[in-house]
């Protein structure tokens, strides 16, 4: 995960996140005119499925549908997914990774067509598990979003993991799998020309930073990354030289590699899902994920996987299936319980000045519950390293007993804790819970009954204070 000082170089301000509102990935029911909606069967051992669809224009093109795939499930060994390799025209542009027999809309991009009329072509591909044996793609189509063609324009194209653990060209459907992604934007130096980059969310890492750390620290066990960033003039045009991408060891390093169109193809080269822009030969999985989605300046990363709620799902089920959730849950340890026991928050904080040498404060959340008010939940599990000391909005979880419901809450409360030796004396200010809720049996999450807006400031003199009550 990134470094404090990396997140503040790749912060955005709000004035550049003003200019590009929310464009929540397409659900299905948004495909366009281009191919009406339809329902395809792919299955196992079956000939491929095929449609066509009619360009108005040239450019960049979608495919949504609502997927679903009987008998697989994420949680299961042998039942992880089925995957689905769609082509465009004879040419191989993507795949789809299915990890449930729930219906779930997916969109994903078919990079650029010429005008005119064009074949899609899905095809039951290597890779499934074993229990997987059929696919189905409710409510397909394709659309070319006028708006939001220079975002598509440039986004990369994820060429799945091939190496590391065990050499498996295919590792991508049982772990890590790439579940959503999206951009932002920001102003380049130069005046009218900007920054796209763009991000994806992952199942989980199987490397880099330990689970019960990135449930403190990030508040999910997803990974999220950015991985692609380009300048554009003020004509939309890529300005040459200016591409990005975030190597392994998170090293920032200049795009090399080959493009597909203006696609950069890069390659997920190591065990917590960084880039490399020189792909393995005939990498048999690869990725264009729809990248139209943004988020709000004031909300976290984690603001686009509350959009898309089977998101939590994958993950929690990730969790269960390699062996790292504690049974039974015990929120007096570190090990991560059942994740459905957790309370899921997002807060805003800014660090004031240091007055002195140390370490800079972090800040944890705890909770209090009315049955033992004495007793703080804390989401740093007291572990120093765990509090959070990026600013901006940043989210976390509280592990409580199983069966916590939102109205045995008595308070939620602000800890100031310092992340090392000494205290460097700065104070630690929050200004907003943006949302707290819980999982539930489906590991979907609950409403949001959680909200707070104010200006709590936490000292070493005064550490704690109750932001929340019901």
């Amino acid at each position: 995960m990134r470094s404090r000082a990396r997140h503040t170089a790749l912060a955005l301000s709000a004035a550049a996140l003003a200019a590009a509102p929310l464009a929540v990935a397409a659900a299905p029911a948004e495909a366009s005119s281009a191919a009406s909606l339809r329902t395809i069967n792919v299955h196992r051992g079956a000939p491929a499925r095929s449609f066509s669809f009619t360009a108005a224009r040239a450019g960049e093109a979608l495919i949504g549908f609502t997927a679903s795939a009987p008998g697989v499930s994420w949680a299961r060994k042998g039942a992880e997914s089925a995957v689905v390799s769609i082509a465009v025209d004879g040419r191989h542009v993507t795949d789809l990774v299915v990890p449930s027999s729930d219906p779930t809309p997916r969109s994903l991009a078919l990079g650029r067509v010429d005008r005119g009329r064009h074949k899609v072509t899905l095809r039951f591909a290597k890779g499934s598990a074993p229990a997987a044996g059929r696919v189905r793609l409710a409510r397909t189509g394709v659309r070319m979003p006028a708006a939001d063609q220079r975002v598509l324009r440039y986004a990369p194209v994820v060429v799945g993991r091939t190496g590391w653990p065990l050499g498996d060209p295919y590792q991508n459907a049982t772990t890590d799998t790439p579940l959503i992604a999206w951009h932002e934007t920001r102003p380049a130096t130069t005046p009218g020309h900007e920054i796209i980059e763009y991000s994806v969310v992952w199942s989980n890492e199987d490397g880099g930073t330990d689970t019960p750390a990135l449930m403190a620290r990030w508040g999910r066990t997803t990974d999220i990354e950015w991985i692609y960033r380009v300048e554009v003039d003020a004509k939309g045009n890529r300005v040459e030289g200016t591409g990005e991408y975030q190597a392994p060891a998170h090293a920032t390093l200049k795009f090399t590699g080959k493009y597909e169109a203006d696609h950069p193809v890069l390659q997920t080269c190591t065990s917590n899902n960084n880039m490399c822009d020189v792909v393995t030969p005939d990498s048999p999985l690869r990725f264009m994920p729809d990248v139209t989605a943004t988020r709000p300046a004031d909300r976290t990363r984690e603001y686009v996987m509350d959009q898309q709620p089977w998101t939590y799902r994958v993950m929690a089920q990730e969790m269960v299936r390699e062996g790292k959730i504690e049974n039974p849950s015990d929120p007096a340890t570190t090990a991560v319980g059942d994740q459905r026991t957790y309370l899921y928050v997002e807060f805003a904080k800014t660090t004031g000045a240091a007055t002195g040498t140390g370490s800079v404060p972090g800040v944890a959340l705890g909770v209090r519950l009315k049955s033992d008010p004495s007793r703080l939940y804390r989401s740093d599990h007291d572990q120093p390293t765990w509090s959070i000391d990026r600013d901006g909005p940043v989210a976390t979880t509280v592990e409580l007993p199983a069966g916590t419901k939102s109205s045995d809450i008595a308070s939620v409360e602000a800890v100031r804790r310092p992340t090392g030796i000494g205290d460097d004396g700065a104070p630690a200010t929050v200004t907003s819970v943006n949302r707290g809720f819980f999982l539930d049996a489906s590991y979907l999450p609950q409403p949001s009954f959680l909200a707070w807006k104010g200006s709590a400031t936490l000292t070493p003199q005064a550490p704690s204070a109750v932001l929340w009550r019901p």
